[in-house]
């Protein structure tokens, strides 16, 4: 836990749920132990997705589907949204989810490896984008993210902060996590000191990075 418990529980305290849909989903995933963003990042990202209004949403990462759905709750009804999944057995979970919703029209899923999706999307645009997948791979998708994020495109990164060990000492973390560990460290280098981003990063769930871009 990186905030303060009890305030985070009052926050959740507050909230009044994303629909019966959603709800479910959200339920049945914590039950399977399928990674979804918490429900104080999901307010956030709906929060965000609201405010910017996006045209075109890319999503690295669908799971289930549940992010997805939550950010085609309060998009534009002219919005589309493009979300990569490469682990099979949960694609036809999140087809499915996106058929209850009546979103399939709406929100086109990808299979595969992010790497070899995002070079097929080259020439295309997308001024909201949110990644929540394999957190050793931010740092490599950034550089062919940013070629599909016009000036003001709004990046949102998930899970940046790893429940508060990334300012641990390397070697006060779990050895199998050092890799993750370094790389998530020189990512949020990359996002500050990039000029062409300028990123907040913020203590919200399990850490998450909001970068606009500026070029």
């Amino acid at each position: 836990m990186i905030a303060d418990s009890r305030i985070t529980d009052y926050i959740l305290s507050l909230e009044t749920g994303q629909g019966q849909l959603c709800d479910r989903i959200e339920q049945e995933a914590l039950a399977a132990r399928v990674p979804i963003i918490r429900r104080e990042t999901a307010a956030l990202l709906k929060t965000l997705v609201a405010a910017k209004a996006p045209r075109a949403i890319l999503e690295i990462g669908t799971a289930v589907g549940y992010s997805a759905l939550l950010m085609a709750r309060v998009m534009p009804a002219d919005c589309r949204i493009t979300t990569i999944e490469k682990y099979e057995k949960r694609i036809p979970v999140a087809r499915e989810n996106f058929r209850l919703a009546g979103e399939e029209e709406r929100i086109t899923l990808l299979e595969g490896d992010a790497d070899e999706i995002l070079e097929r999307l080259k020439g295309s645009y997308f001024d909201f984008v949110f990644m929540d997948a394999a957190k050793g791979q931010y740092l490599a998708w950034l550089p062919k993210l940013m070629e599909l994020m016009p000036p003001g495109a709004l990046l949102v990164s998930d899970n940046v902060l790893q429940d508060g060990d990334i300012v641990q000492s390397r070697f006060a973390v779990e050895r199998r996590n050092r890799t993750i560990h370094a790389r998530m460290r020189e990512y949020l280098y990359e996002l500050k000191h990039n000029s062409a981003l300028e990123t907040s990063i913020l203590p919200v769930g399990d850490g998450v990075a909001l970068s606009v871009c500026r070029r």
